[in-house]
């Protein structure tokens, strides 16, 4: 690498935006003055955007940053989260609640999903939704923060605002930015790593590590280095978006909408000072003006902005770190928006990477073990994003039965099989979505399993009735003393429309 054998100095960020300057940030943070960090991004190239909707590892990743809640939602006129709310993807007029929470309480040798079951066999008519802290506050349009961590939320925020707050942190920890368009990537002769960057000023910016954080262009990742792309569209076929944002015509709610249509699904995702809009779709089934159409005439409230149109290709960057390169965020690959795992995909990125960022030369080792576990982050994620789609009833457009009927990864025609006979769900090698979230969108999906866990028989039918109902309980009591989600906002971070416009 650029460099020799010295020590390693020099990390350059090629773009800014939610990837570059979350990685700047995480960064200057924790190296503090041990490397010298250099942003380039340029005013003239907009960025994607559109990432408003996150999950709860977020939290953590602000938190080892030092920074105040209150603040960053402050800053960034975010709401909190609670899960999402799926409209119409079972069948048409159905819908189902993918939470952030646990649901019931489980026993060592097996998940609440077999005592609930087992209590619907003996008569119990109850929800699987009322065991679940999370789901019934979000239903109820409630929000608190519990003693003990007790509430697993999440962020609906501006991700424009986010990364203009990052950007004060990490400039304020001594990253430079640089403003300029990268006109050319120069590669060192002997190695074939990079060496610099040239500017269409002219300037030319030498660096011993760099991150790639381009978004879909991939310049350095691709461009430079060509180590080509997988694609995933033959599981994910949406390859089109259009946002728009709108003015509130309510409270905010603490979670997100996603309605299936036709060809696809629409968001809605509110914040403080304004909702998010936007309408994924398969260009094959429906044309871009169609689409358009669908979704103003979906949205609430005057709209603020200009339509945002997007074209993407679900996949995977063949390596994420590839000699003294290290893609993050979209130059890495892009899973749809369907499950808000963007933003979370680069904090992955950037918190491995500074856990395995090296001393001197870059280990081949290091390079190998980064990208096995960059990749198998997103095959997990796609293997839940294939599921809300192949899972499904549908059959009323021509997306619908294709999505429905096509072949799916061994992984994934595992993990359903596996529920569908014994409603066991098991997490492997720390894979982000957790077993609630499979249970809760397997059986939101329509899978129904065809036998529970012997355990759950156990117990007999007066202790099976304690059990539920002291659950159940629990949970309508907690959620009872939740303030309204609005309120508590308002109340705890609320910002300033001129300050968030």
């Amino acid at each position: 690498m650029s460099g020799g054998e010295g020590r390693l100095r020099r990390i350059v960020v090629a773009g800014g935006g939610t990837a570059g300057w979350m990685a700047a940030a995480a960064i200057a943070r924790t190296m503090g003055h041990a490397v010298e960090l250099t942003l380039v991004e340029s005013d003239a190239i907009g960025t994607i955007g559109v990432g408003e909707s996150t999950i709860p590892p977020l939290a953590i990743f602000n938190r080892l940053l030092g920074i105040n809640e209150a603040d960053f939602m402050r800053a960034t006129g975010a709401t909190f989260k609670l899960g999402i709310l799926f409209n119409g993807w079972k069948t048409e007029g159905s819908s189902y609640f993918h939470s952030f929470g646990l649901t019931g309480k489980d026993h060592w040798s097996a998940g609440f999903q077999h005592f609930w079951m087992y209590g619907q066999s003996k008569g119990h008519t109850q929800s699987y939704d009322d065991y679940c802290l999370e789901l019934v506050a979000a239903m109820q349009g409630r929000f608190a923060h519990l003693p003990n961590d007790g509430t697993n939320y999440a962020y609906q925020l501006d991700s424009g605002l986010y990364a203009r707050f990052l950007r004060q942190m990490a400039e304020a920890d001594g990253t430079k930015r640089v403003e300029g368009r990268i006109a050319r990537v120069e590669l060192d002769g002997e190695s074939g790593d990079i060496a610099a960057l040239h500017l269409d000023s002219g300037q030319r910016i030498e660096g011993d590590l760099f991150l790639d954080c381009t978004g879909f262009r991939a310049l350095l990742m691709e461009g430079a280095l060509h180590t080509g792309f997988d694609d995933w569209t033959h599981w994910l076929p949406c390859d089109s978006a259009i946002a728009v944002q709108t003015d509130n015509v309510g409270p905010p709610v603490p979670y997100t909408r996603a309605t299936a249509h036709d060809a696809g699904w629409q968001w809605r995702i509110p914040l403080q000072h304004r909702t998010g809009n936007g309408i994924v779709y398969c260009s094959r089934y429906l044309a871009q003006d169609a689409a358009l159409e669908r979704l103003l005439a979906n949205v609430e409230g005057p709209v603020l902005t200009e339509p945002n149109r997007i074209r993407f290709t679900t996949g995977v960057r063949r390596q994420q770190w590839h000699r003294n390169c290290v893609a993050i965020g979209l130059s890495g690959g892009f899973m749809e928006p369907l499950e808000s795992t963007s933003i979370h995909l680069i904090q992955r990125s950037v918190l491995r990477l500074i856990r395995m960022l090296p001393l001197r030369q870059v280990s081949a080792r290091d390079i190998a073990e980064f990208n096995d576990q960059q990749f198998q982050d997103m095959e997990q994620i796609r293997d839940f994003l294939i599921l809300h789609y192949c899972v499904t009833d549908r059959r009323d457009s021509a997306f619908w039965r294709q999505v429905s009927s096509m072949s799916i990864p061994d992984s994934l025609a595992q993990k359903i099989e596996l529920f569908r006979e014994t409603g066991r769900v098991f997490r492997r090698n720390e894979e982000l979505f957790a077993e609630n979230s499979w249970i809760q969108v397997l059986m939101g999906q329509g899978i129904t399993p065809a036998a529970w866990h012997p355990v759950a028989e156990k117990l007999r039918d007066d202790e099976l009735d304690q059990f539920l109902r002291s659950i159940r309980e629990q949970v309508a009591r907690t959620v009872a003393t939740m303030p309204d989600h609005g309120t508590y906002v308002a109340r705890y971070c609320g910002a300033a429309r001129a300050e968030a416009a």
